[in-house]
């Protein structure tokens, strides 16, 4: 596959923010054919314990969510910060080609988040930023398919939001029609 689509939920908005979860599908943006699934829930503490903050509004936002969308962030095995990260970077290192285009909605939360998790426990980004792709950008040559597309799974659980990204993504790359080799 070529692509990969991250996902993440969280405490906040801003980089050093706490990261509840880690979900990425690989897939291929012409075609939108998924593969390899990687999902791991993280322990709230080992991330304060890393430096990471929690904002109260995002709290607050959650806590607006219906039960069975808090109950994806509070029900679960969590792993430690460190220890998710470094399965996570190995994930990608054995499931995807070295120029994988890794993609996040938008590549300043979802991978900027990411980013801040891995320098907060000294640890390497897995992936060059060069290849990092923004969903809004693609979503802004044409929003109708976006807002059109039929939500399926479970809202907010970061597995499924990364399907639903990679659905509308593919099918606008479709739509703008560009040639196969591009």
């Amino acid at each position: 596959m070529t692509d990969l689509m991250i996902d993440i939920e969280t405490l906040g908005t801003k980089p050093g923010s706490v990261i509840l979860s880690i979900a990425a599908v690989e897939f291929d943006l012409k075609t939108g054919k998924t593969g390899s699934i990687f999902y791991q829930d993280i322990d709230l503490d080992s991330c304060v314990k890393q430096g990471l903050s929690i904002d109260v509004s995002t709290v607050l936002w959650w806590l607006e969510q219906p039960k069975e969308i808090q109950n994806t962030i509070i029900i679960g095995h969590r792993n430690q910060l460190k220890n998710v990260l470094r399965r996570f970077g190995m994930w990608i290192s054995d499931n995807t080609p070295k120029d994988v285009k890794i993609w996040g909605n938008s590549a300043r939360f979802d991978l900027g988040l990411l980013e801040a998790a891995y320098d907060s426990c000294n640890m390497r980004l897995p992936w060059n930023h060069y290849n990092e792709c923004d969903v809004r950008t693609i979503v802004m040559f044409a929003p109708d398919i976006k807002k059109e597309m039929k939500f399926e799974g479970i809202k907010h659980n970061p597995i499924y939001d990364c399907k639903h990204q990679i659905r509308y993504c593919s099918k606008i790359y479709q739509t703008l029609n560009f040639p196969k080799d591009a």
